[in-house]
């Protein structure tokens, strides 16, 4: 017996499958805290099942809990710590424009206000060598600062650290002691790649979203046991692939397109048994829209995507 569960901005969707037979149950997302409508659901379909918690083997769960806090702002306070000279780097991006010729556009504001990013003296090269030590006793200075602002989580992205992650787990070690309680995400983990723009911005969504998801898979983790579930639990990524709950809550980034993903899997297998060599997908949320292309059976993939685009029709 496997079962399904896949939260939006205004329903939660629970499907269980035994053996050729399938059960759905829907009801409205309880958005303070998501886990009250996933249990009422699955209370409800193994009631319509006539089987209880103990006979589940599996439950799949994909969200656009991540994505729709992200797009409302809904995430928790939270500040950056970088190389000196690069707090803007959130700010400017890559100075492209999703409006050439409109003059007076207004760019979507970073996740983090200029005022919580603090920049750190430190550096190092392209190919990892230190240029220039970091300065402990800078970070160390933060510690009060960053108390004083009351952020429940923090990101740190330095320059070049993709390829050598030592100033930031120097940095993460130092604090981690000093801040109790507060959720640290490391460019270096969360997305080790060139291009200081994007890593720096993935690393501020996944801190942006942490607590928030982190919070919710412990609880719902919690109400399963003690509702007398004993079967593994698993998390949609993005790229329609699986994970455990610990790796969700470290990298929560990584299920901004969950839900999404699993609507065009789905879509690709329809397209299968009906022979369709051309299909586009569409996935209307009570937040969120989502389109994908289908080529003979297969979703279109990519390495970049965007949330929360400013104006229809354009990047």
């Amino acid at each position: 017996m496997r079962i399904g569960i896949d939260i939006g901005g205004t329903f939660t969707d629970v499907v269980l499958e035994q053996g050729t037979n399938r059960y759905t149950a829907k009801t409205l997302t309880t958005t303070t805290a998501p886990e009250r409508a996933v249990l009422h659901a699955l209370r409800d379909v193994l009631t319509e099942a006539k089987s209880v918690p103990a006979d589940v083997g599996l439950i799949i769960h994909g969200t656009t809990l991540a994505t729709n806090a992200l797009i409302e702002r809904k995430g928790a306070p939270t500040a950056l710590i970088t190389t000196q000279g690069f707090r803007d780097v959130v700010e400017m991006g890559t100075e492209s424009r999703f409006e050439q010729y409109d003059l007076n556009i207004v760019k979507p504001k970073p996740l983090i206000a200029r005022r919580l990013r603090f920049p750190v003296p430190e550096r190092l090269s392209a190919t990892g060598d230190v240029l220039l030590p970091l300065d402990t006793d800078a970070v160390d200075a933060l510690v009060p600062v960053l108390l004083d602002t009351g952020i429940k989580s923090l990101a740190i992205g330095f320059m070049h650290s993709f390829v050598n992650p030592a100033h930031e787990l120097a940095t993460a070690e130092r604090l981690e002691r000093k801040l109790p309680g507060i959720s640290i995400s490391l460019s270096s983990q969360v997305s080790p790649e060139i291009r200081e723009y994007e890593r720096i911005s993935t690393t501020c969504a996944n801190a942006y979203l942490q607590p928030l998801i982190a919070g919710y898979i412990q609880r719902l983790e919690r109400a399963l046991v003690d509702d007398g579930y004993r079967c593994p639990l698993f998390m949609m990524l993005s790229n329609g692939g699986i994970t455990l709950p610990e790796t969700a809550k470290r990298f929560p980034v990584r299920l901004i397109e969950s839900g999404p993903a699993g609507g065009a899997i789905l879509a690709a297998h329809i397209a299968q048994v009906c022979s369709l060599d051309s299909v586009v997908s569409f996935d209307m949320g009570g937040t969120t829209a989502k389109i994908c292309l289908i080529d003979d059976a297969v979703p279109q993939t990519t390495r970049q995507f965007e949330v929360a685009r400013v104006h229809w029709f354009k990047q």
